[in-house]
């Protein structure tokens, strides 16, 4: 949501008159005024995004304004909605009965300008907090999931989403790859040219795959310590194939700049892919990426620095 929108005021008034009255005062202090002419209305300009204040009156046809701040708070809108409910009404049940309805805020008509302009203040201070807030909840929650050293997701990201790969793959007839990576005599990194240029040697690695995975469909998991896991959704064996010898060249040829000088390294590669069509009807992740861990460990034991593929069958 862009800080613009704060600006953006929508104004729900079946009087033309009033409506044109408060566009006036608002559109003179800098406000940018939609106006609809009742709540039905202006909920659909609601989904249309870019609002996020809200002036209603309370008597309107169709929707009056109790049921439309209860027609917007059942609405799963991005970012939250300030209500200003204005009415001619002033005892205290009828304002209570608009706030429990999910108005933040009243008028009393008639609108005093001075007034209204204040509660836009408030309105303001309301929305801008609880977009830091969103914000910061979203940055706790991506740090959750997320490997601190080298950036790609977390051993608890994997075991979440990678059963939820499994089951779309088998549900929509897709074909799913993992390729599990272990960077080869990583120990011998460490003991050559230390730990810092060990982290140095992880964080390259991972964003090597990151930069030749596919944006937006593939994605990477640090198993653990020197072990990464690449998911691939709607990539066959073949294309799995192709993809982690990409991998496997990509970084053979990088130079790693360290405190302790250029490392070189290599990366062996184990492929294994889900076929929806070999007739399974359930598949672990446990299993798949006991699979690829076998193949990543044959190439080892074959000589490192090269890929081993096998397809998934049917867990008995």
């Amino acid at each position: 949501m862009k800080e613009d929108d704060l600006t953006n005021i929508l104004i729900v008034e079946d009087s033309r008159t009033q409506a044109m009255r408060l566009k006036f005062i608002l559109e003179g202090h800098g406000y940018k005024v939609t106006t609809a002419e009742n709540g039905v209305q202006a909920l659909k300009l609601l989904d249309g995004g870019g609002i996020q204040t809200v002036i209603t009156d309370w008597i309107m046809p169709e929707m009056d304004g109790v049921q439309f701040c209860k027609a917007v708070r059942k609405k799963k809108i991005p970012g939250y909605i300030f209500i200003i409910l204005v009415t001619a009404k002033d005892s205290l049940d009828d304002l209570i009965t608009g706030l429990d309805a999910g108005a933040d805020d009243y008028l009393i008509k008639p609108i005093r300008p001075g007034e209204l302009l204040a509660k836009l203040k408030t309105a303001k201070r309301v929305i801008t907090l609880e977009r830091s807030l969103r914000k910061r909840t979203e940055e706790v929650a991506l740090l959750s999931i997320t490997d601190p050293l080298t950036h790609v997701y977390n051993r608890r990201y994997l075991n979440d989403h990678l059963p939820r790969e499994i089951n779309r793959s088998l549900r929509y007839g897709h074909y799913l790859s993992v390729t599990m990576c272990d960077i080869d005599h990583f120990k011998r990194v460490n003991d050559t040219y230390g730990h810092q240029a060990g982290d140095r040697v992880l964080e390259s690695f991972a964003r090597c795959l990151k930069e030749t995975v596919r944006d937006g469909l593939d994605w990477i998991s640090r198993y653990g310590g020197e072990e990464f896991v690449v998911v691939m959704p709607e990539t066959d064996l073949d294309g799995a194939t192709l993809a982690a010898e990409r991998y496997r060249l990509m970084i053979s040829a990088r130079q790693i700049s360290t405190n302790a000088g250029i490392v070189h390294i290599t990366a062996s590669f184990g492929v294994t892919t889900l076929d929806p069509s070999a007739g399974m009807s359930h598949m672990s992740a446990e299993r798949m990426l006991e699979v690829a861990d076998q193949c990543m460990y044959q190439a080892k034991e074959g000589g490192r620095n090269r890929c081993v593929v096998r397809p998934l069958e049917k867990e008995t």
